[in-house]
């Protein structure tokens, strides 16, 4: 059956972005103060999900709510199964937007808003692709499940649960990277590194320090609270200071107490170099004062370990494999109080050739000269599916084809997806190259004939693949 894709998805273009609008209206980063039986992750997340599973419904799909956690869309029958692993979560919405980030807007060609790349538009483009060939009345030769969960920026929470309860799939793609194909993933690690109040006097005390988001996100913003001997020239000292770095920021005085803020630049966390992190350079500022012992040793931790050296040469971690890259770091989220203590948190991106029990052995021979301990909050292995695998094959063909680059060849990226939980799984869009990567920005966008083009690639991949 010749099918040309490229025009089908440009009928579907409106309905689309009418879709593609009401899942961006959903807040659906994961909200665990307001979560309940009913909703687990909070209701954000299980709102977006069934929005997904409605739209499933109204086009004649089969469809099935797990816990209000994960979700599938599915059609066809027989004895594989193929998955297409989306998510309908995303990062908070953050500060810096120019616009509401939970209300579509299309700006010449981009849409913009929260989860437009990362991974509504890209799941919704896939959902499309989908529909495009009940839509034909074409009737695949496998299982194929569209699933959609709703924690891939934390936990993994809902996907976990449906690997738990469900067969596990055959083969398949996840639309949630980046083209021309990534058939291999670093390894990823989480580990947290705590400090211990300690009440002692200094000549300035730490009150409070705070930056972060996510792990897996570099921090825009950054605050602390100092009570300072000399508040006037640390005010000063503050704005010589930010005439130096790539950073911005501010501050007020109220007596003995003055309160500094720094802004950076958001980005994902699977390549810190993109961003500009706020809390280090705020600890690369106060790492000049004399602190009150907890303090100090927080302050001091993060400046002489972890600011500006995403690849962890300061740790003794810096890494490289032929294959599949450099080792990375992000330093995702940084809390302290002079009360309670504080928490480091950094997330690495390994390839093989490095081990977990390296990484925190070295996290802990860091922490242990600031009365520091470590602790490891997550692991995943490294993922790599062989380039001569027919999956790689056939989507990289279907991608050539599509676009006229037939010297693409698929890439190893530092990027964690769902496809890794398929021993034949692999990432397959939807940022194309050159496009700007926003993803856990500010101002997220994605050019919309972009997501359209990615519709027409994944129609015509469901259907090479279910044949």
């Amino acid at each position: 059956m010749a099918i040309d894709w490229k025009s089908k998805a440009q009928d579907y273009k409106n309905d689309y972005l009418n879709d593609l609008k009401k899942l961006v209206s959903i807040d659906s980063s994961r909200d665990l103060d307001n979560a309940t039986d009913e909703f687990p992750l909070g209701p954000g997340p299980a709102h977006a999900l069934q929005q997904f599973l409605e739209f499933g419904d109204r086009d004649g799909f089969t469809t099935k709510n797990i816990d209000n956690v994960v979700g599938y869309i599915e059609y066809g029958s027989g004895d594989e199964t193929m998955a297409i692993l989306s998510h309908a979560d995303e990062m908070p919405g953050g500060a810096g937007w120019d616009t509401n980030p939970f209300e579509l807007k299309i700006d010449g060609d981009n849409a913009i808003g929260r989860g437009v790349s990362d991974d509504k538009g890209p799941g919704l483009a896939a959902y499309y692709g989908l529909k495009m060939l009940k839509d034909q009345g074409i009737e695949p030769q496998v299982k194929i499940r569209l699933i959609i969960g709703t924690d891939e920026e934390c936990d993994w929470t809902g996907m976990k649960r449906y690997f738990e309860v469900e067969p596990t799939p055959s083969f398949g793609f996840s639309p949630d990277a980046e083209f021309p194909l990534i058939n291999g993933e670093k390894g990823n690690v989480t580990i947290e590194t705590h400090f211990d109040s300690n009440q002692s006097d200094g000549d300035n005390t730490l009150i409070n320090f705070k930056a972060g988001l996510r792990e897996n996100m570099v921090p825009r913003d950054a605050e602390a609270e100092v009570t300072a001997a000399n508040v006037s020239n640390m005010a000063d000292q503050f704005e010589q200071y930010l005439d130096k770095v790539p950073v911005t920021g501010s501050y007020e005085i109220e007596g003995d107490n003055i309160k500094l803020t720094i802004v950076g630049k958001a980005a994902h966390g699977m390549e810190p170099k993109n961003g500009i992190n706020a809390g280090t350079y705020l600890a690369d500022f106060l790492v000049d004062y004399s602190f009150d012992t907890s303090g100090a040793n927080i302050i001091n931790f993060i400046d002489e370990k972890l600011h500006d050296d995403s690849r962890a040469h300061k740790l003794g971690l810096n890494f490289t494999d032929d294959v599949m890259g450099e080792l990375t770091m992000n330093v995702g989220l940084m809390n302290f109080s002079h009360k309670d203590g504080g928490m480091v948190n950094t997330n690495f991106r390994y390839p093989k050739g490095i081990t977990t029990d390296t990484i925190l052995a070295k996290m802990q021979d860091a922490a242990d000269r600031f009365n520091g301990t470590t602790k490891q909050i997550s692991q995943m292995d490294p993922h790599f599916v062989d380039e001569n695998d027919p999956i790689v094959k056939k989507l990289m063909g279907i991608y050539r084809e599509q676009t006229d680059l037939d010297d693409a060849q698929p890439e190893v990226v530092g990027g964690g997806t769902y496809a890794r939980m398929m021993k034949r799984g692999v990432a397959f869009g939807a940022l194309f190259p050159g496009a700007e990567d926003t993803m856990h920005q500010a101002n997220e966008y994605s050019p919309v004939n972009d997501l359209i083009l990615a519709m027409s690639i994944y129609g015509q991949s469901i259907y090479e693949l279910s044949k």
